[in-house]
């Protein structure tokens, strides 16, 4: 027996969820369903921003959106200037859910709870009559002249359009590359990187706002840095990883990097600096307070590591020394042996090849009919509510065309 709707959406999660519902609102009379493979839909919208689910950014200017998308950043201009941050925020305020920014610019439901968002998701899905089946795993798609055929392992669905969701789903890539479809072959993005180093090894917790450079390699990015327990993390390293998931990957996670402490003082800067606070504090100890805006402890572990006894005094500092410290302040290396995944906001860098879509409409352009919303194309963002939005951005678009 065949299953009848007018469109079926492929993955139960956010991007599936938000083109159902804008579908059926902009019109009433669509049969829809969704298919979900697992047990339980919107499951990684739980999990998302410590379970606070990230909505999106307070970034209001689709051009300057776009730059936080390491693939995906020409493609999104065009989506960006018809459904942008601000449109989420009114879209939800919509259905009843107040957003809130915090300091960093993340937006987070006021209820500070993914939940919030599940249930606006499901009981708006269950008000326009949208059927959400789970544990329906597609097993093959057919196309037909006008349609198409879902095979799960326990239905067959027929449906004039088909919209895939399924984000970093490695079984519909493979059915999709069987449509003649390029997958950009998915690596990891936003890691965290592990390293052993004995200037960094007491100081879990411990966080600075910092620049970082990959040696032999154009990447670098500015911004917080913190010290866990199996090596670097916070949003200086996630950019990293984000702009560099192919090369790193290439690297097999081996490879140095260099950190500027001072952010972008120069090394001949720092040095002149040192030699300033020499006069300033000839008389005092030079491990017992940082003169710069990063803790103490930090500060001490660099005293040790420019070969600076715990009770020397500033005066007693000698030029190699102070280059010693200089050094470490402004270019110290580490090495990074392999990556941890931050959190569980698992993202993947690859996908459909973004020149097989069209992105006034998000659909294929080697199949009418055929639509893409969500991760499951080659764009990506990092962390900070940016990949929600694209979810949010291409499913609208993708409900406008249908």
């Amino acid at each position: 027996m065949n299953q009848n709707f007018d469109i079926i959406i492929v993955g139960g999660g956010a991007a599936g969820f938000f083109t159902a519902i804008n579908i059926v609102e902009k019109n009433p009379n669509l049969k829809v369903a969704i298919l979900e493979r697992g047990k339980e839909v919107l499951s990684k919208v739980r999990v998302s921003g410590g379970g606070r689910c990230n909505v999106t950014h307070a970034c209001f200017e689709p051009n300057e959106l776009v730059k936080f998308y390491p693939r995906g950043e020409k493609e999104l201009r065009g989506p960006f200037h018809q459904f942008c941050s601000g449109d989420t925020i009114d879209w939800f305020s919509n259905h009843g859910v107040a957003l809130k920014i915090e300091e960093d610019g993340r937006m987070f439901p006021e209820s500070n709870s993914s939940q919030t968002i599940i249930d606006c998701f499901l009981e708006t899905s269950h008000r326009l009559g949208i059927e959400i089946l789970t544990g329906q795993s597609v097993q093959s798609i057919f196309k037909k002249e006008n349609y198409w055929k879902i095979e799960t392992q326990n239905e067959n669905y027929i449906a004039e359009k088909l919209i895939l969701a399924t984000g970093s789903n490695p079984k519909i890539w493979d059915l999709l590359h069987t449509f003649g479809h390029a997958i950009v072959t998915p690596v990891p993005s936003l890691f965290t990187f592990n390293i052993k180093d004995a200037r960094i090894k007491e100081l879990p917790g411990v966080a600075a706002q910092v620049t970082v450079k990959v040696k032999d390699s154009k990447l670098a990015a500015t911004g917080p840095l913190l010290i866990t327990h199996w090596g670097m993390s916070g949003p200086a390293i996630l950019k990293l990883s984000a702009w560099g998931a192919r090369i790193l990957h290439d690297r097999n996670y081996q490879f140095t990097i260099y950190i500027n402490w001072l952010n972008d003082v120069e090394t001949q800067d720092a040095e002149q600096l040192l030699k300033e606070l020499k006069q300033q504090h000839a008389k005092k100890a030079v491990s017992k307070k940082s003169p710069f805006e990063f803790p103490n402890r930090l500060w001490e572990s660099f005293v040790l590591a420019s070969q600076i006894e715990a009770e020397t005094k500033w005066a007693d500092l000698s030029k190699i020394q102070l280059q010693n410290l200089a050094h470490q302040l402004t270019n110290a290396s580490f090495q990074v042996n392999g990556k941890s995944t931050f959190k569980e906001e698992f993202v993947t860098a690859g996908g459909i090849d973004l020149k097989e879509i069209n992105f006034k409409t998000m659909e294929s352009k080697l199949h009418p009919n055929l639509y893409f919303a969500g991760e499951i194309v080659n764009i990506d963002a990092i962390t900070g509510g940016f990949n929600f939005q694209n979810a949010w951005t291409s499913g609208f678009i993708v409900a406008n065309a249908v």
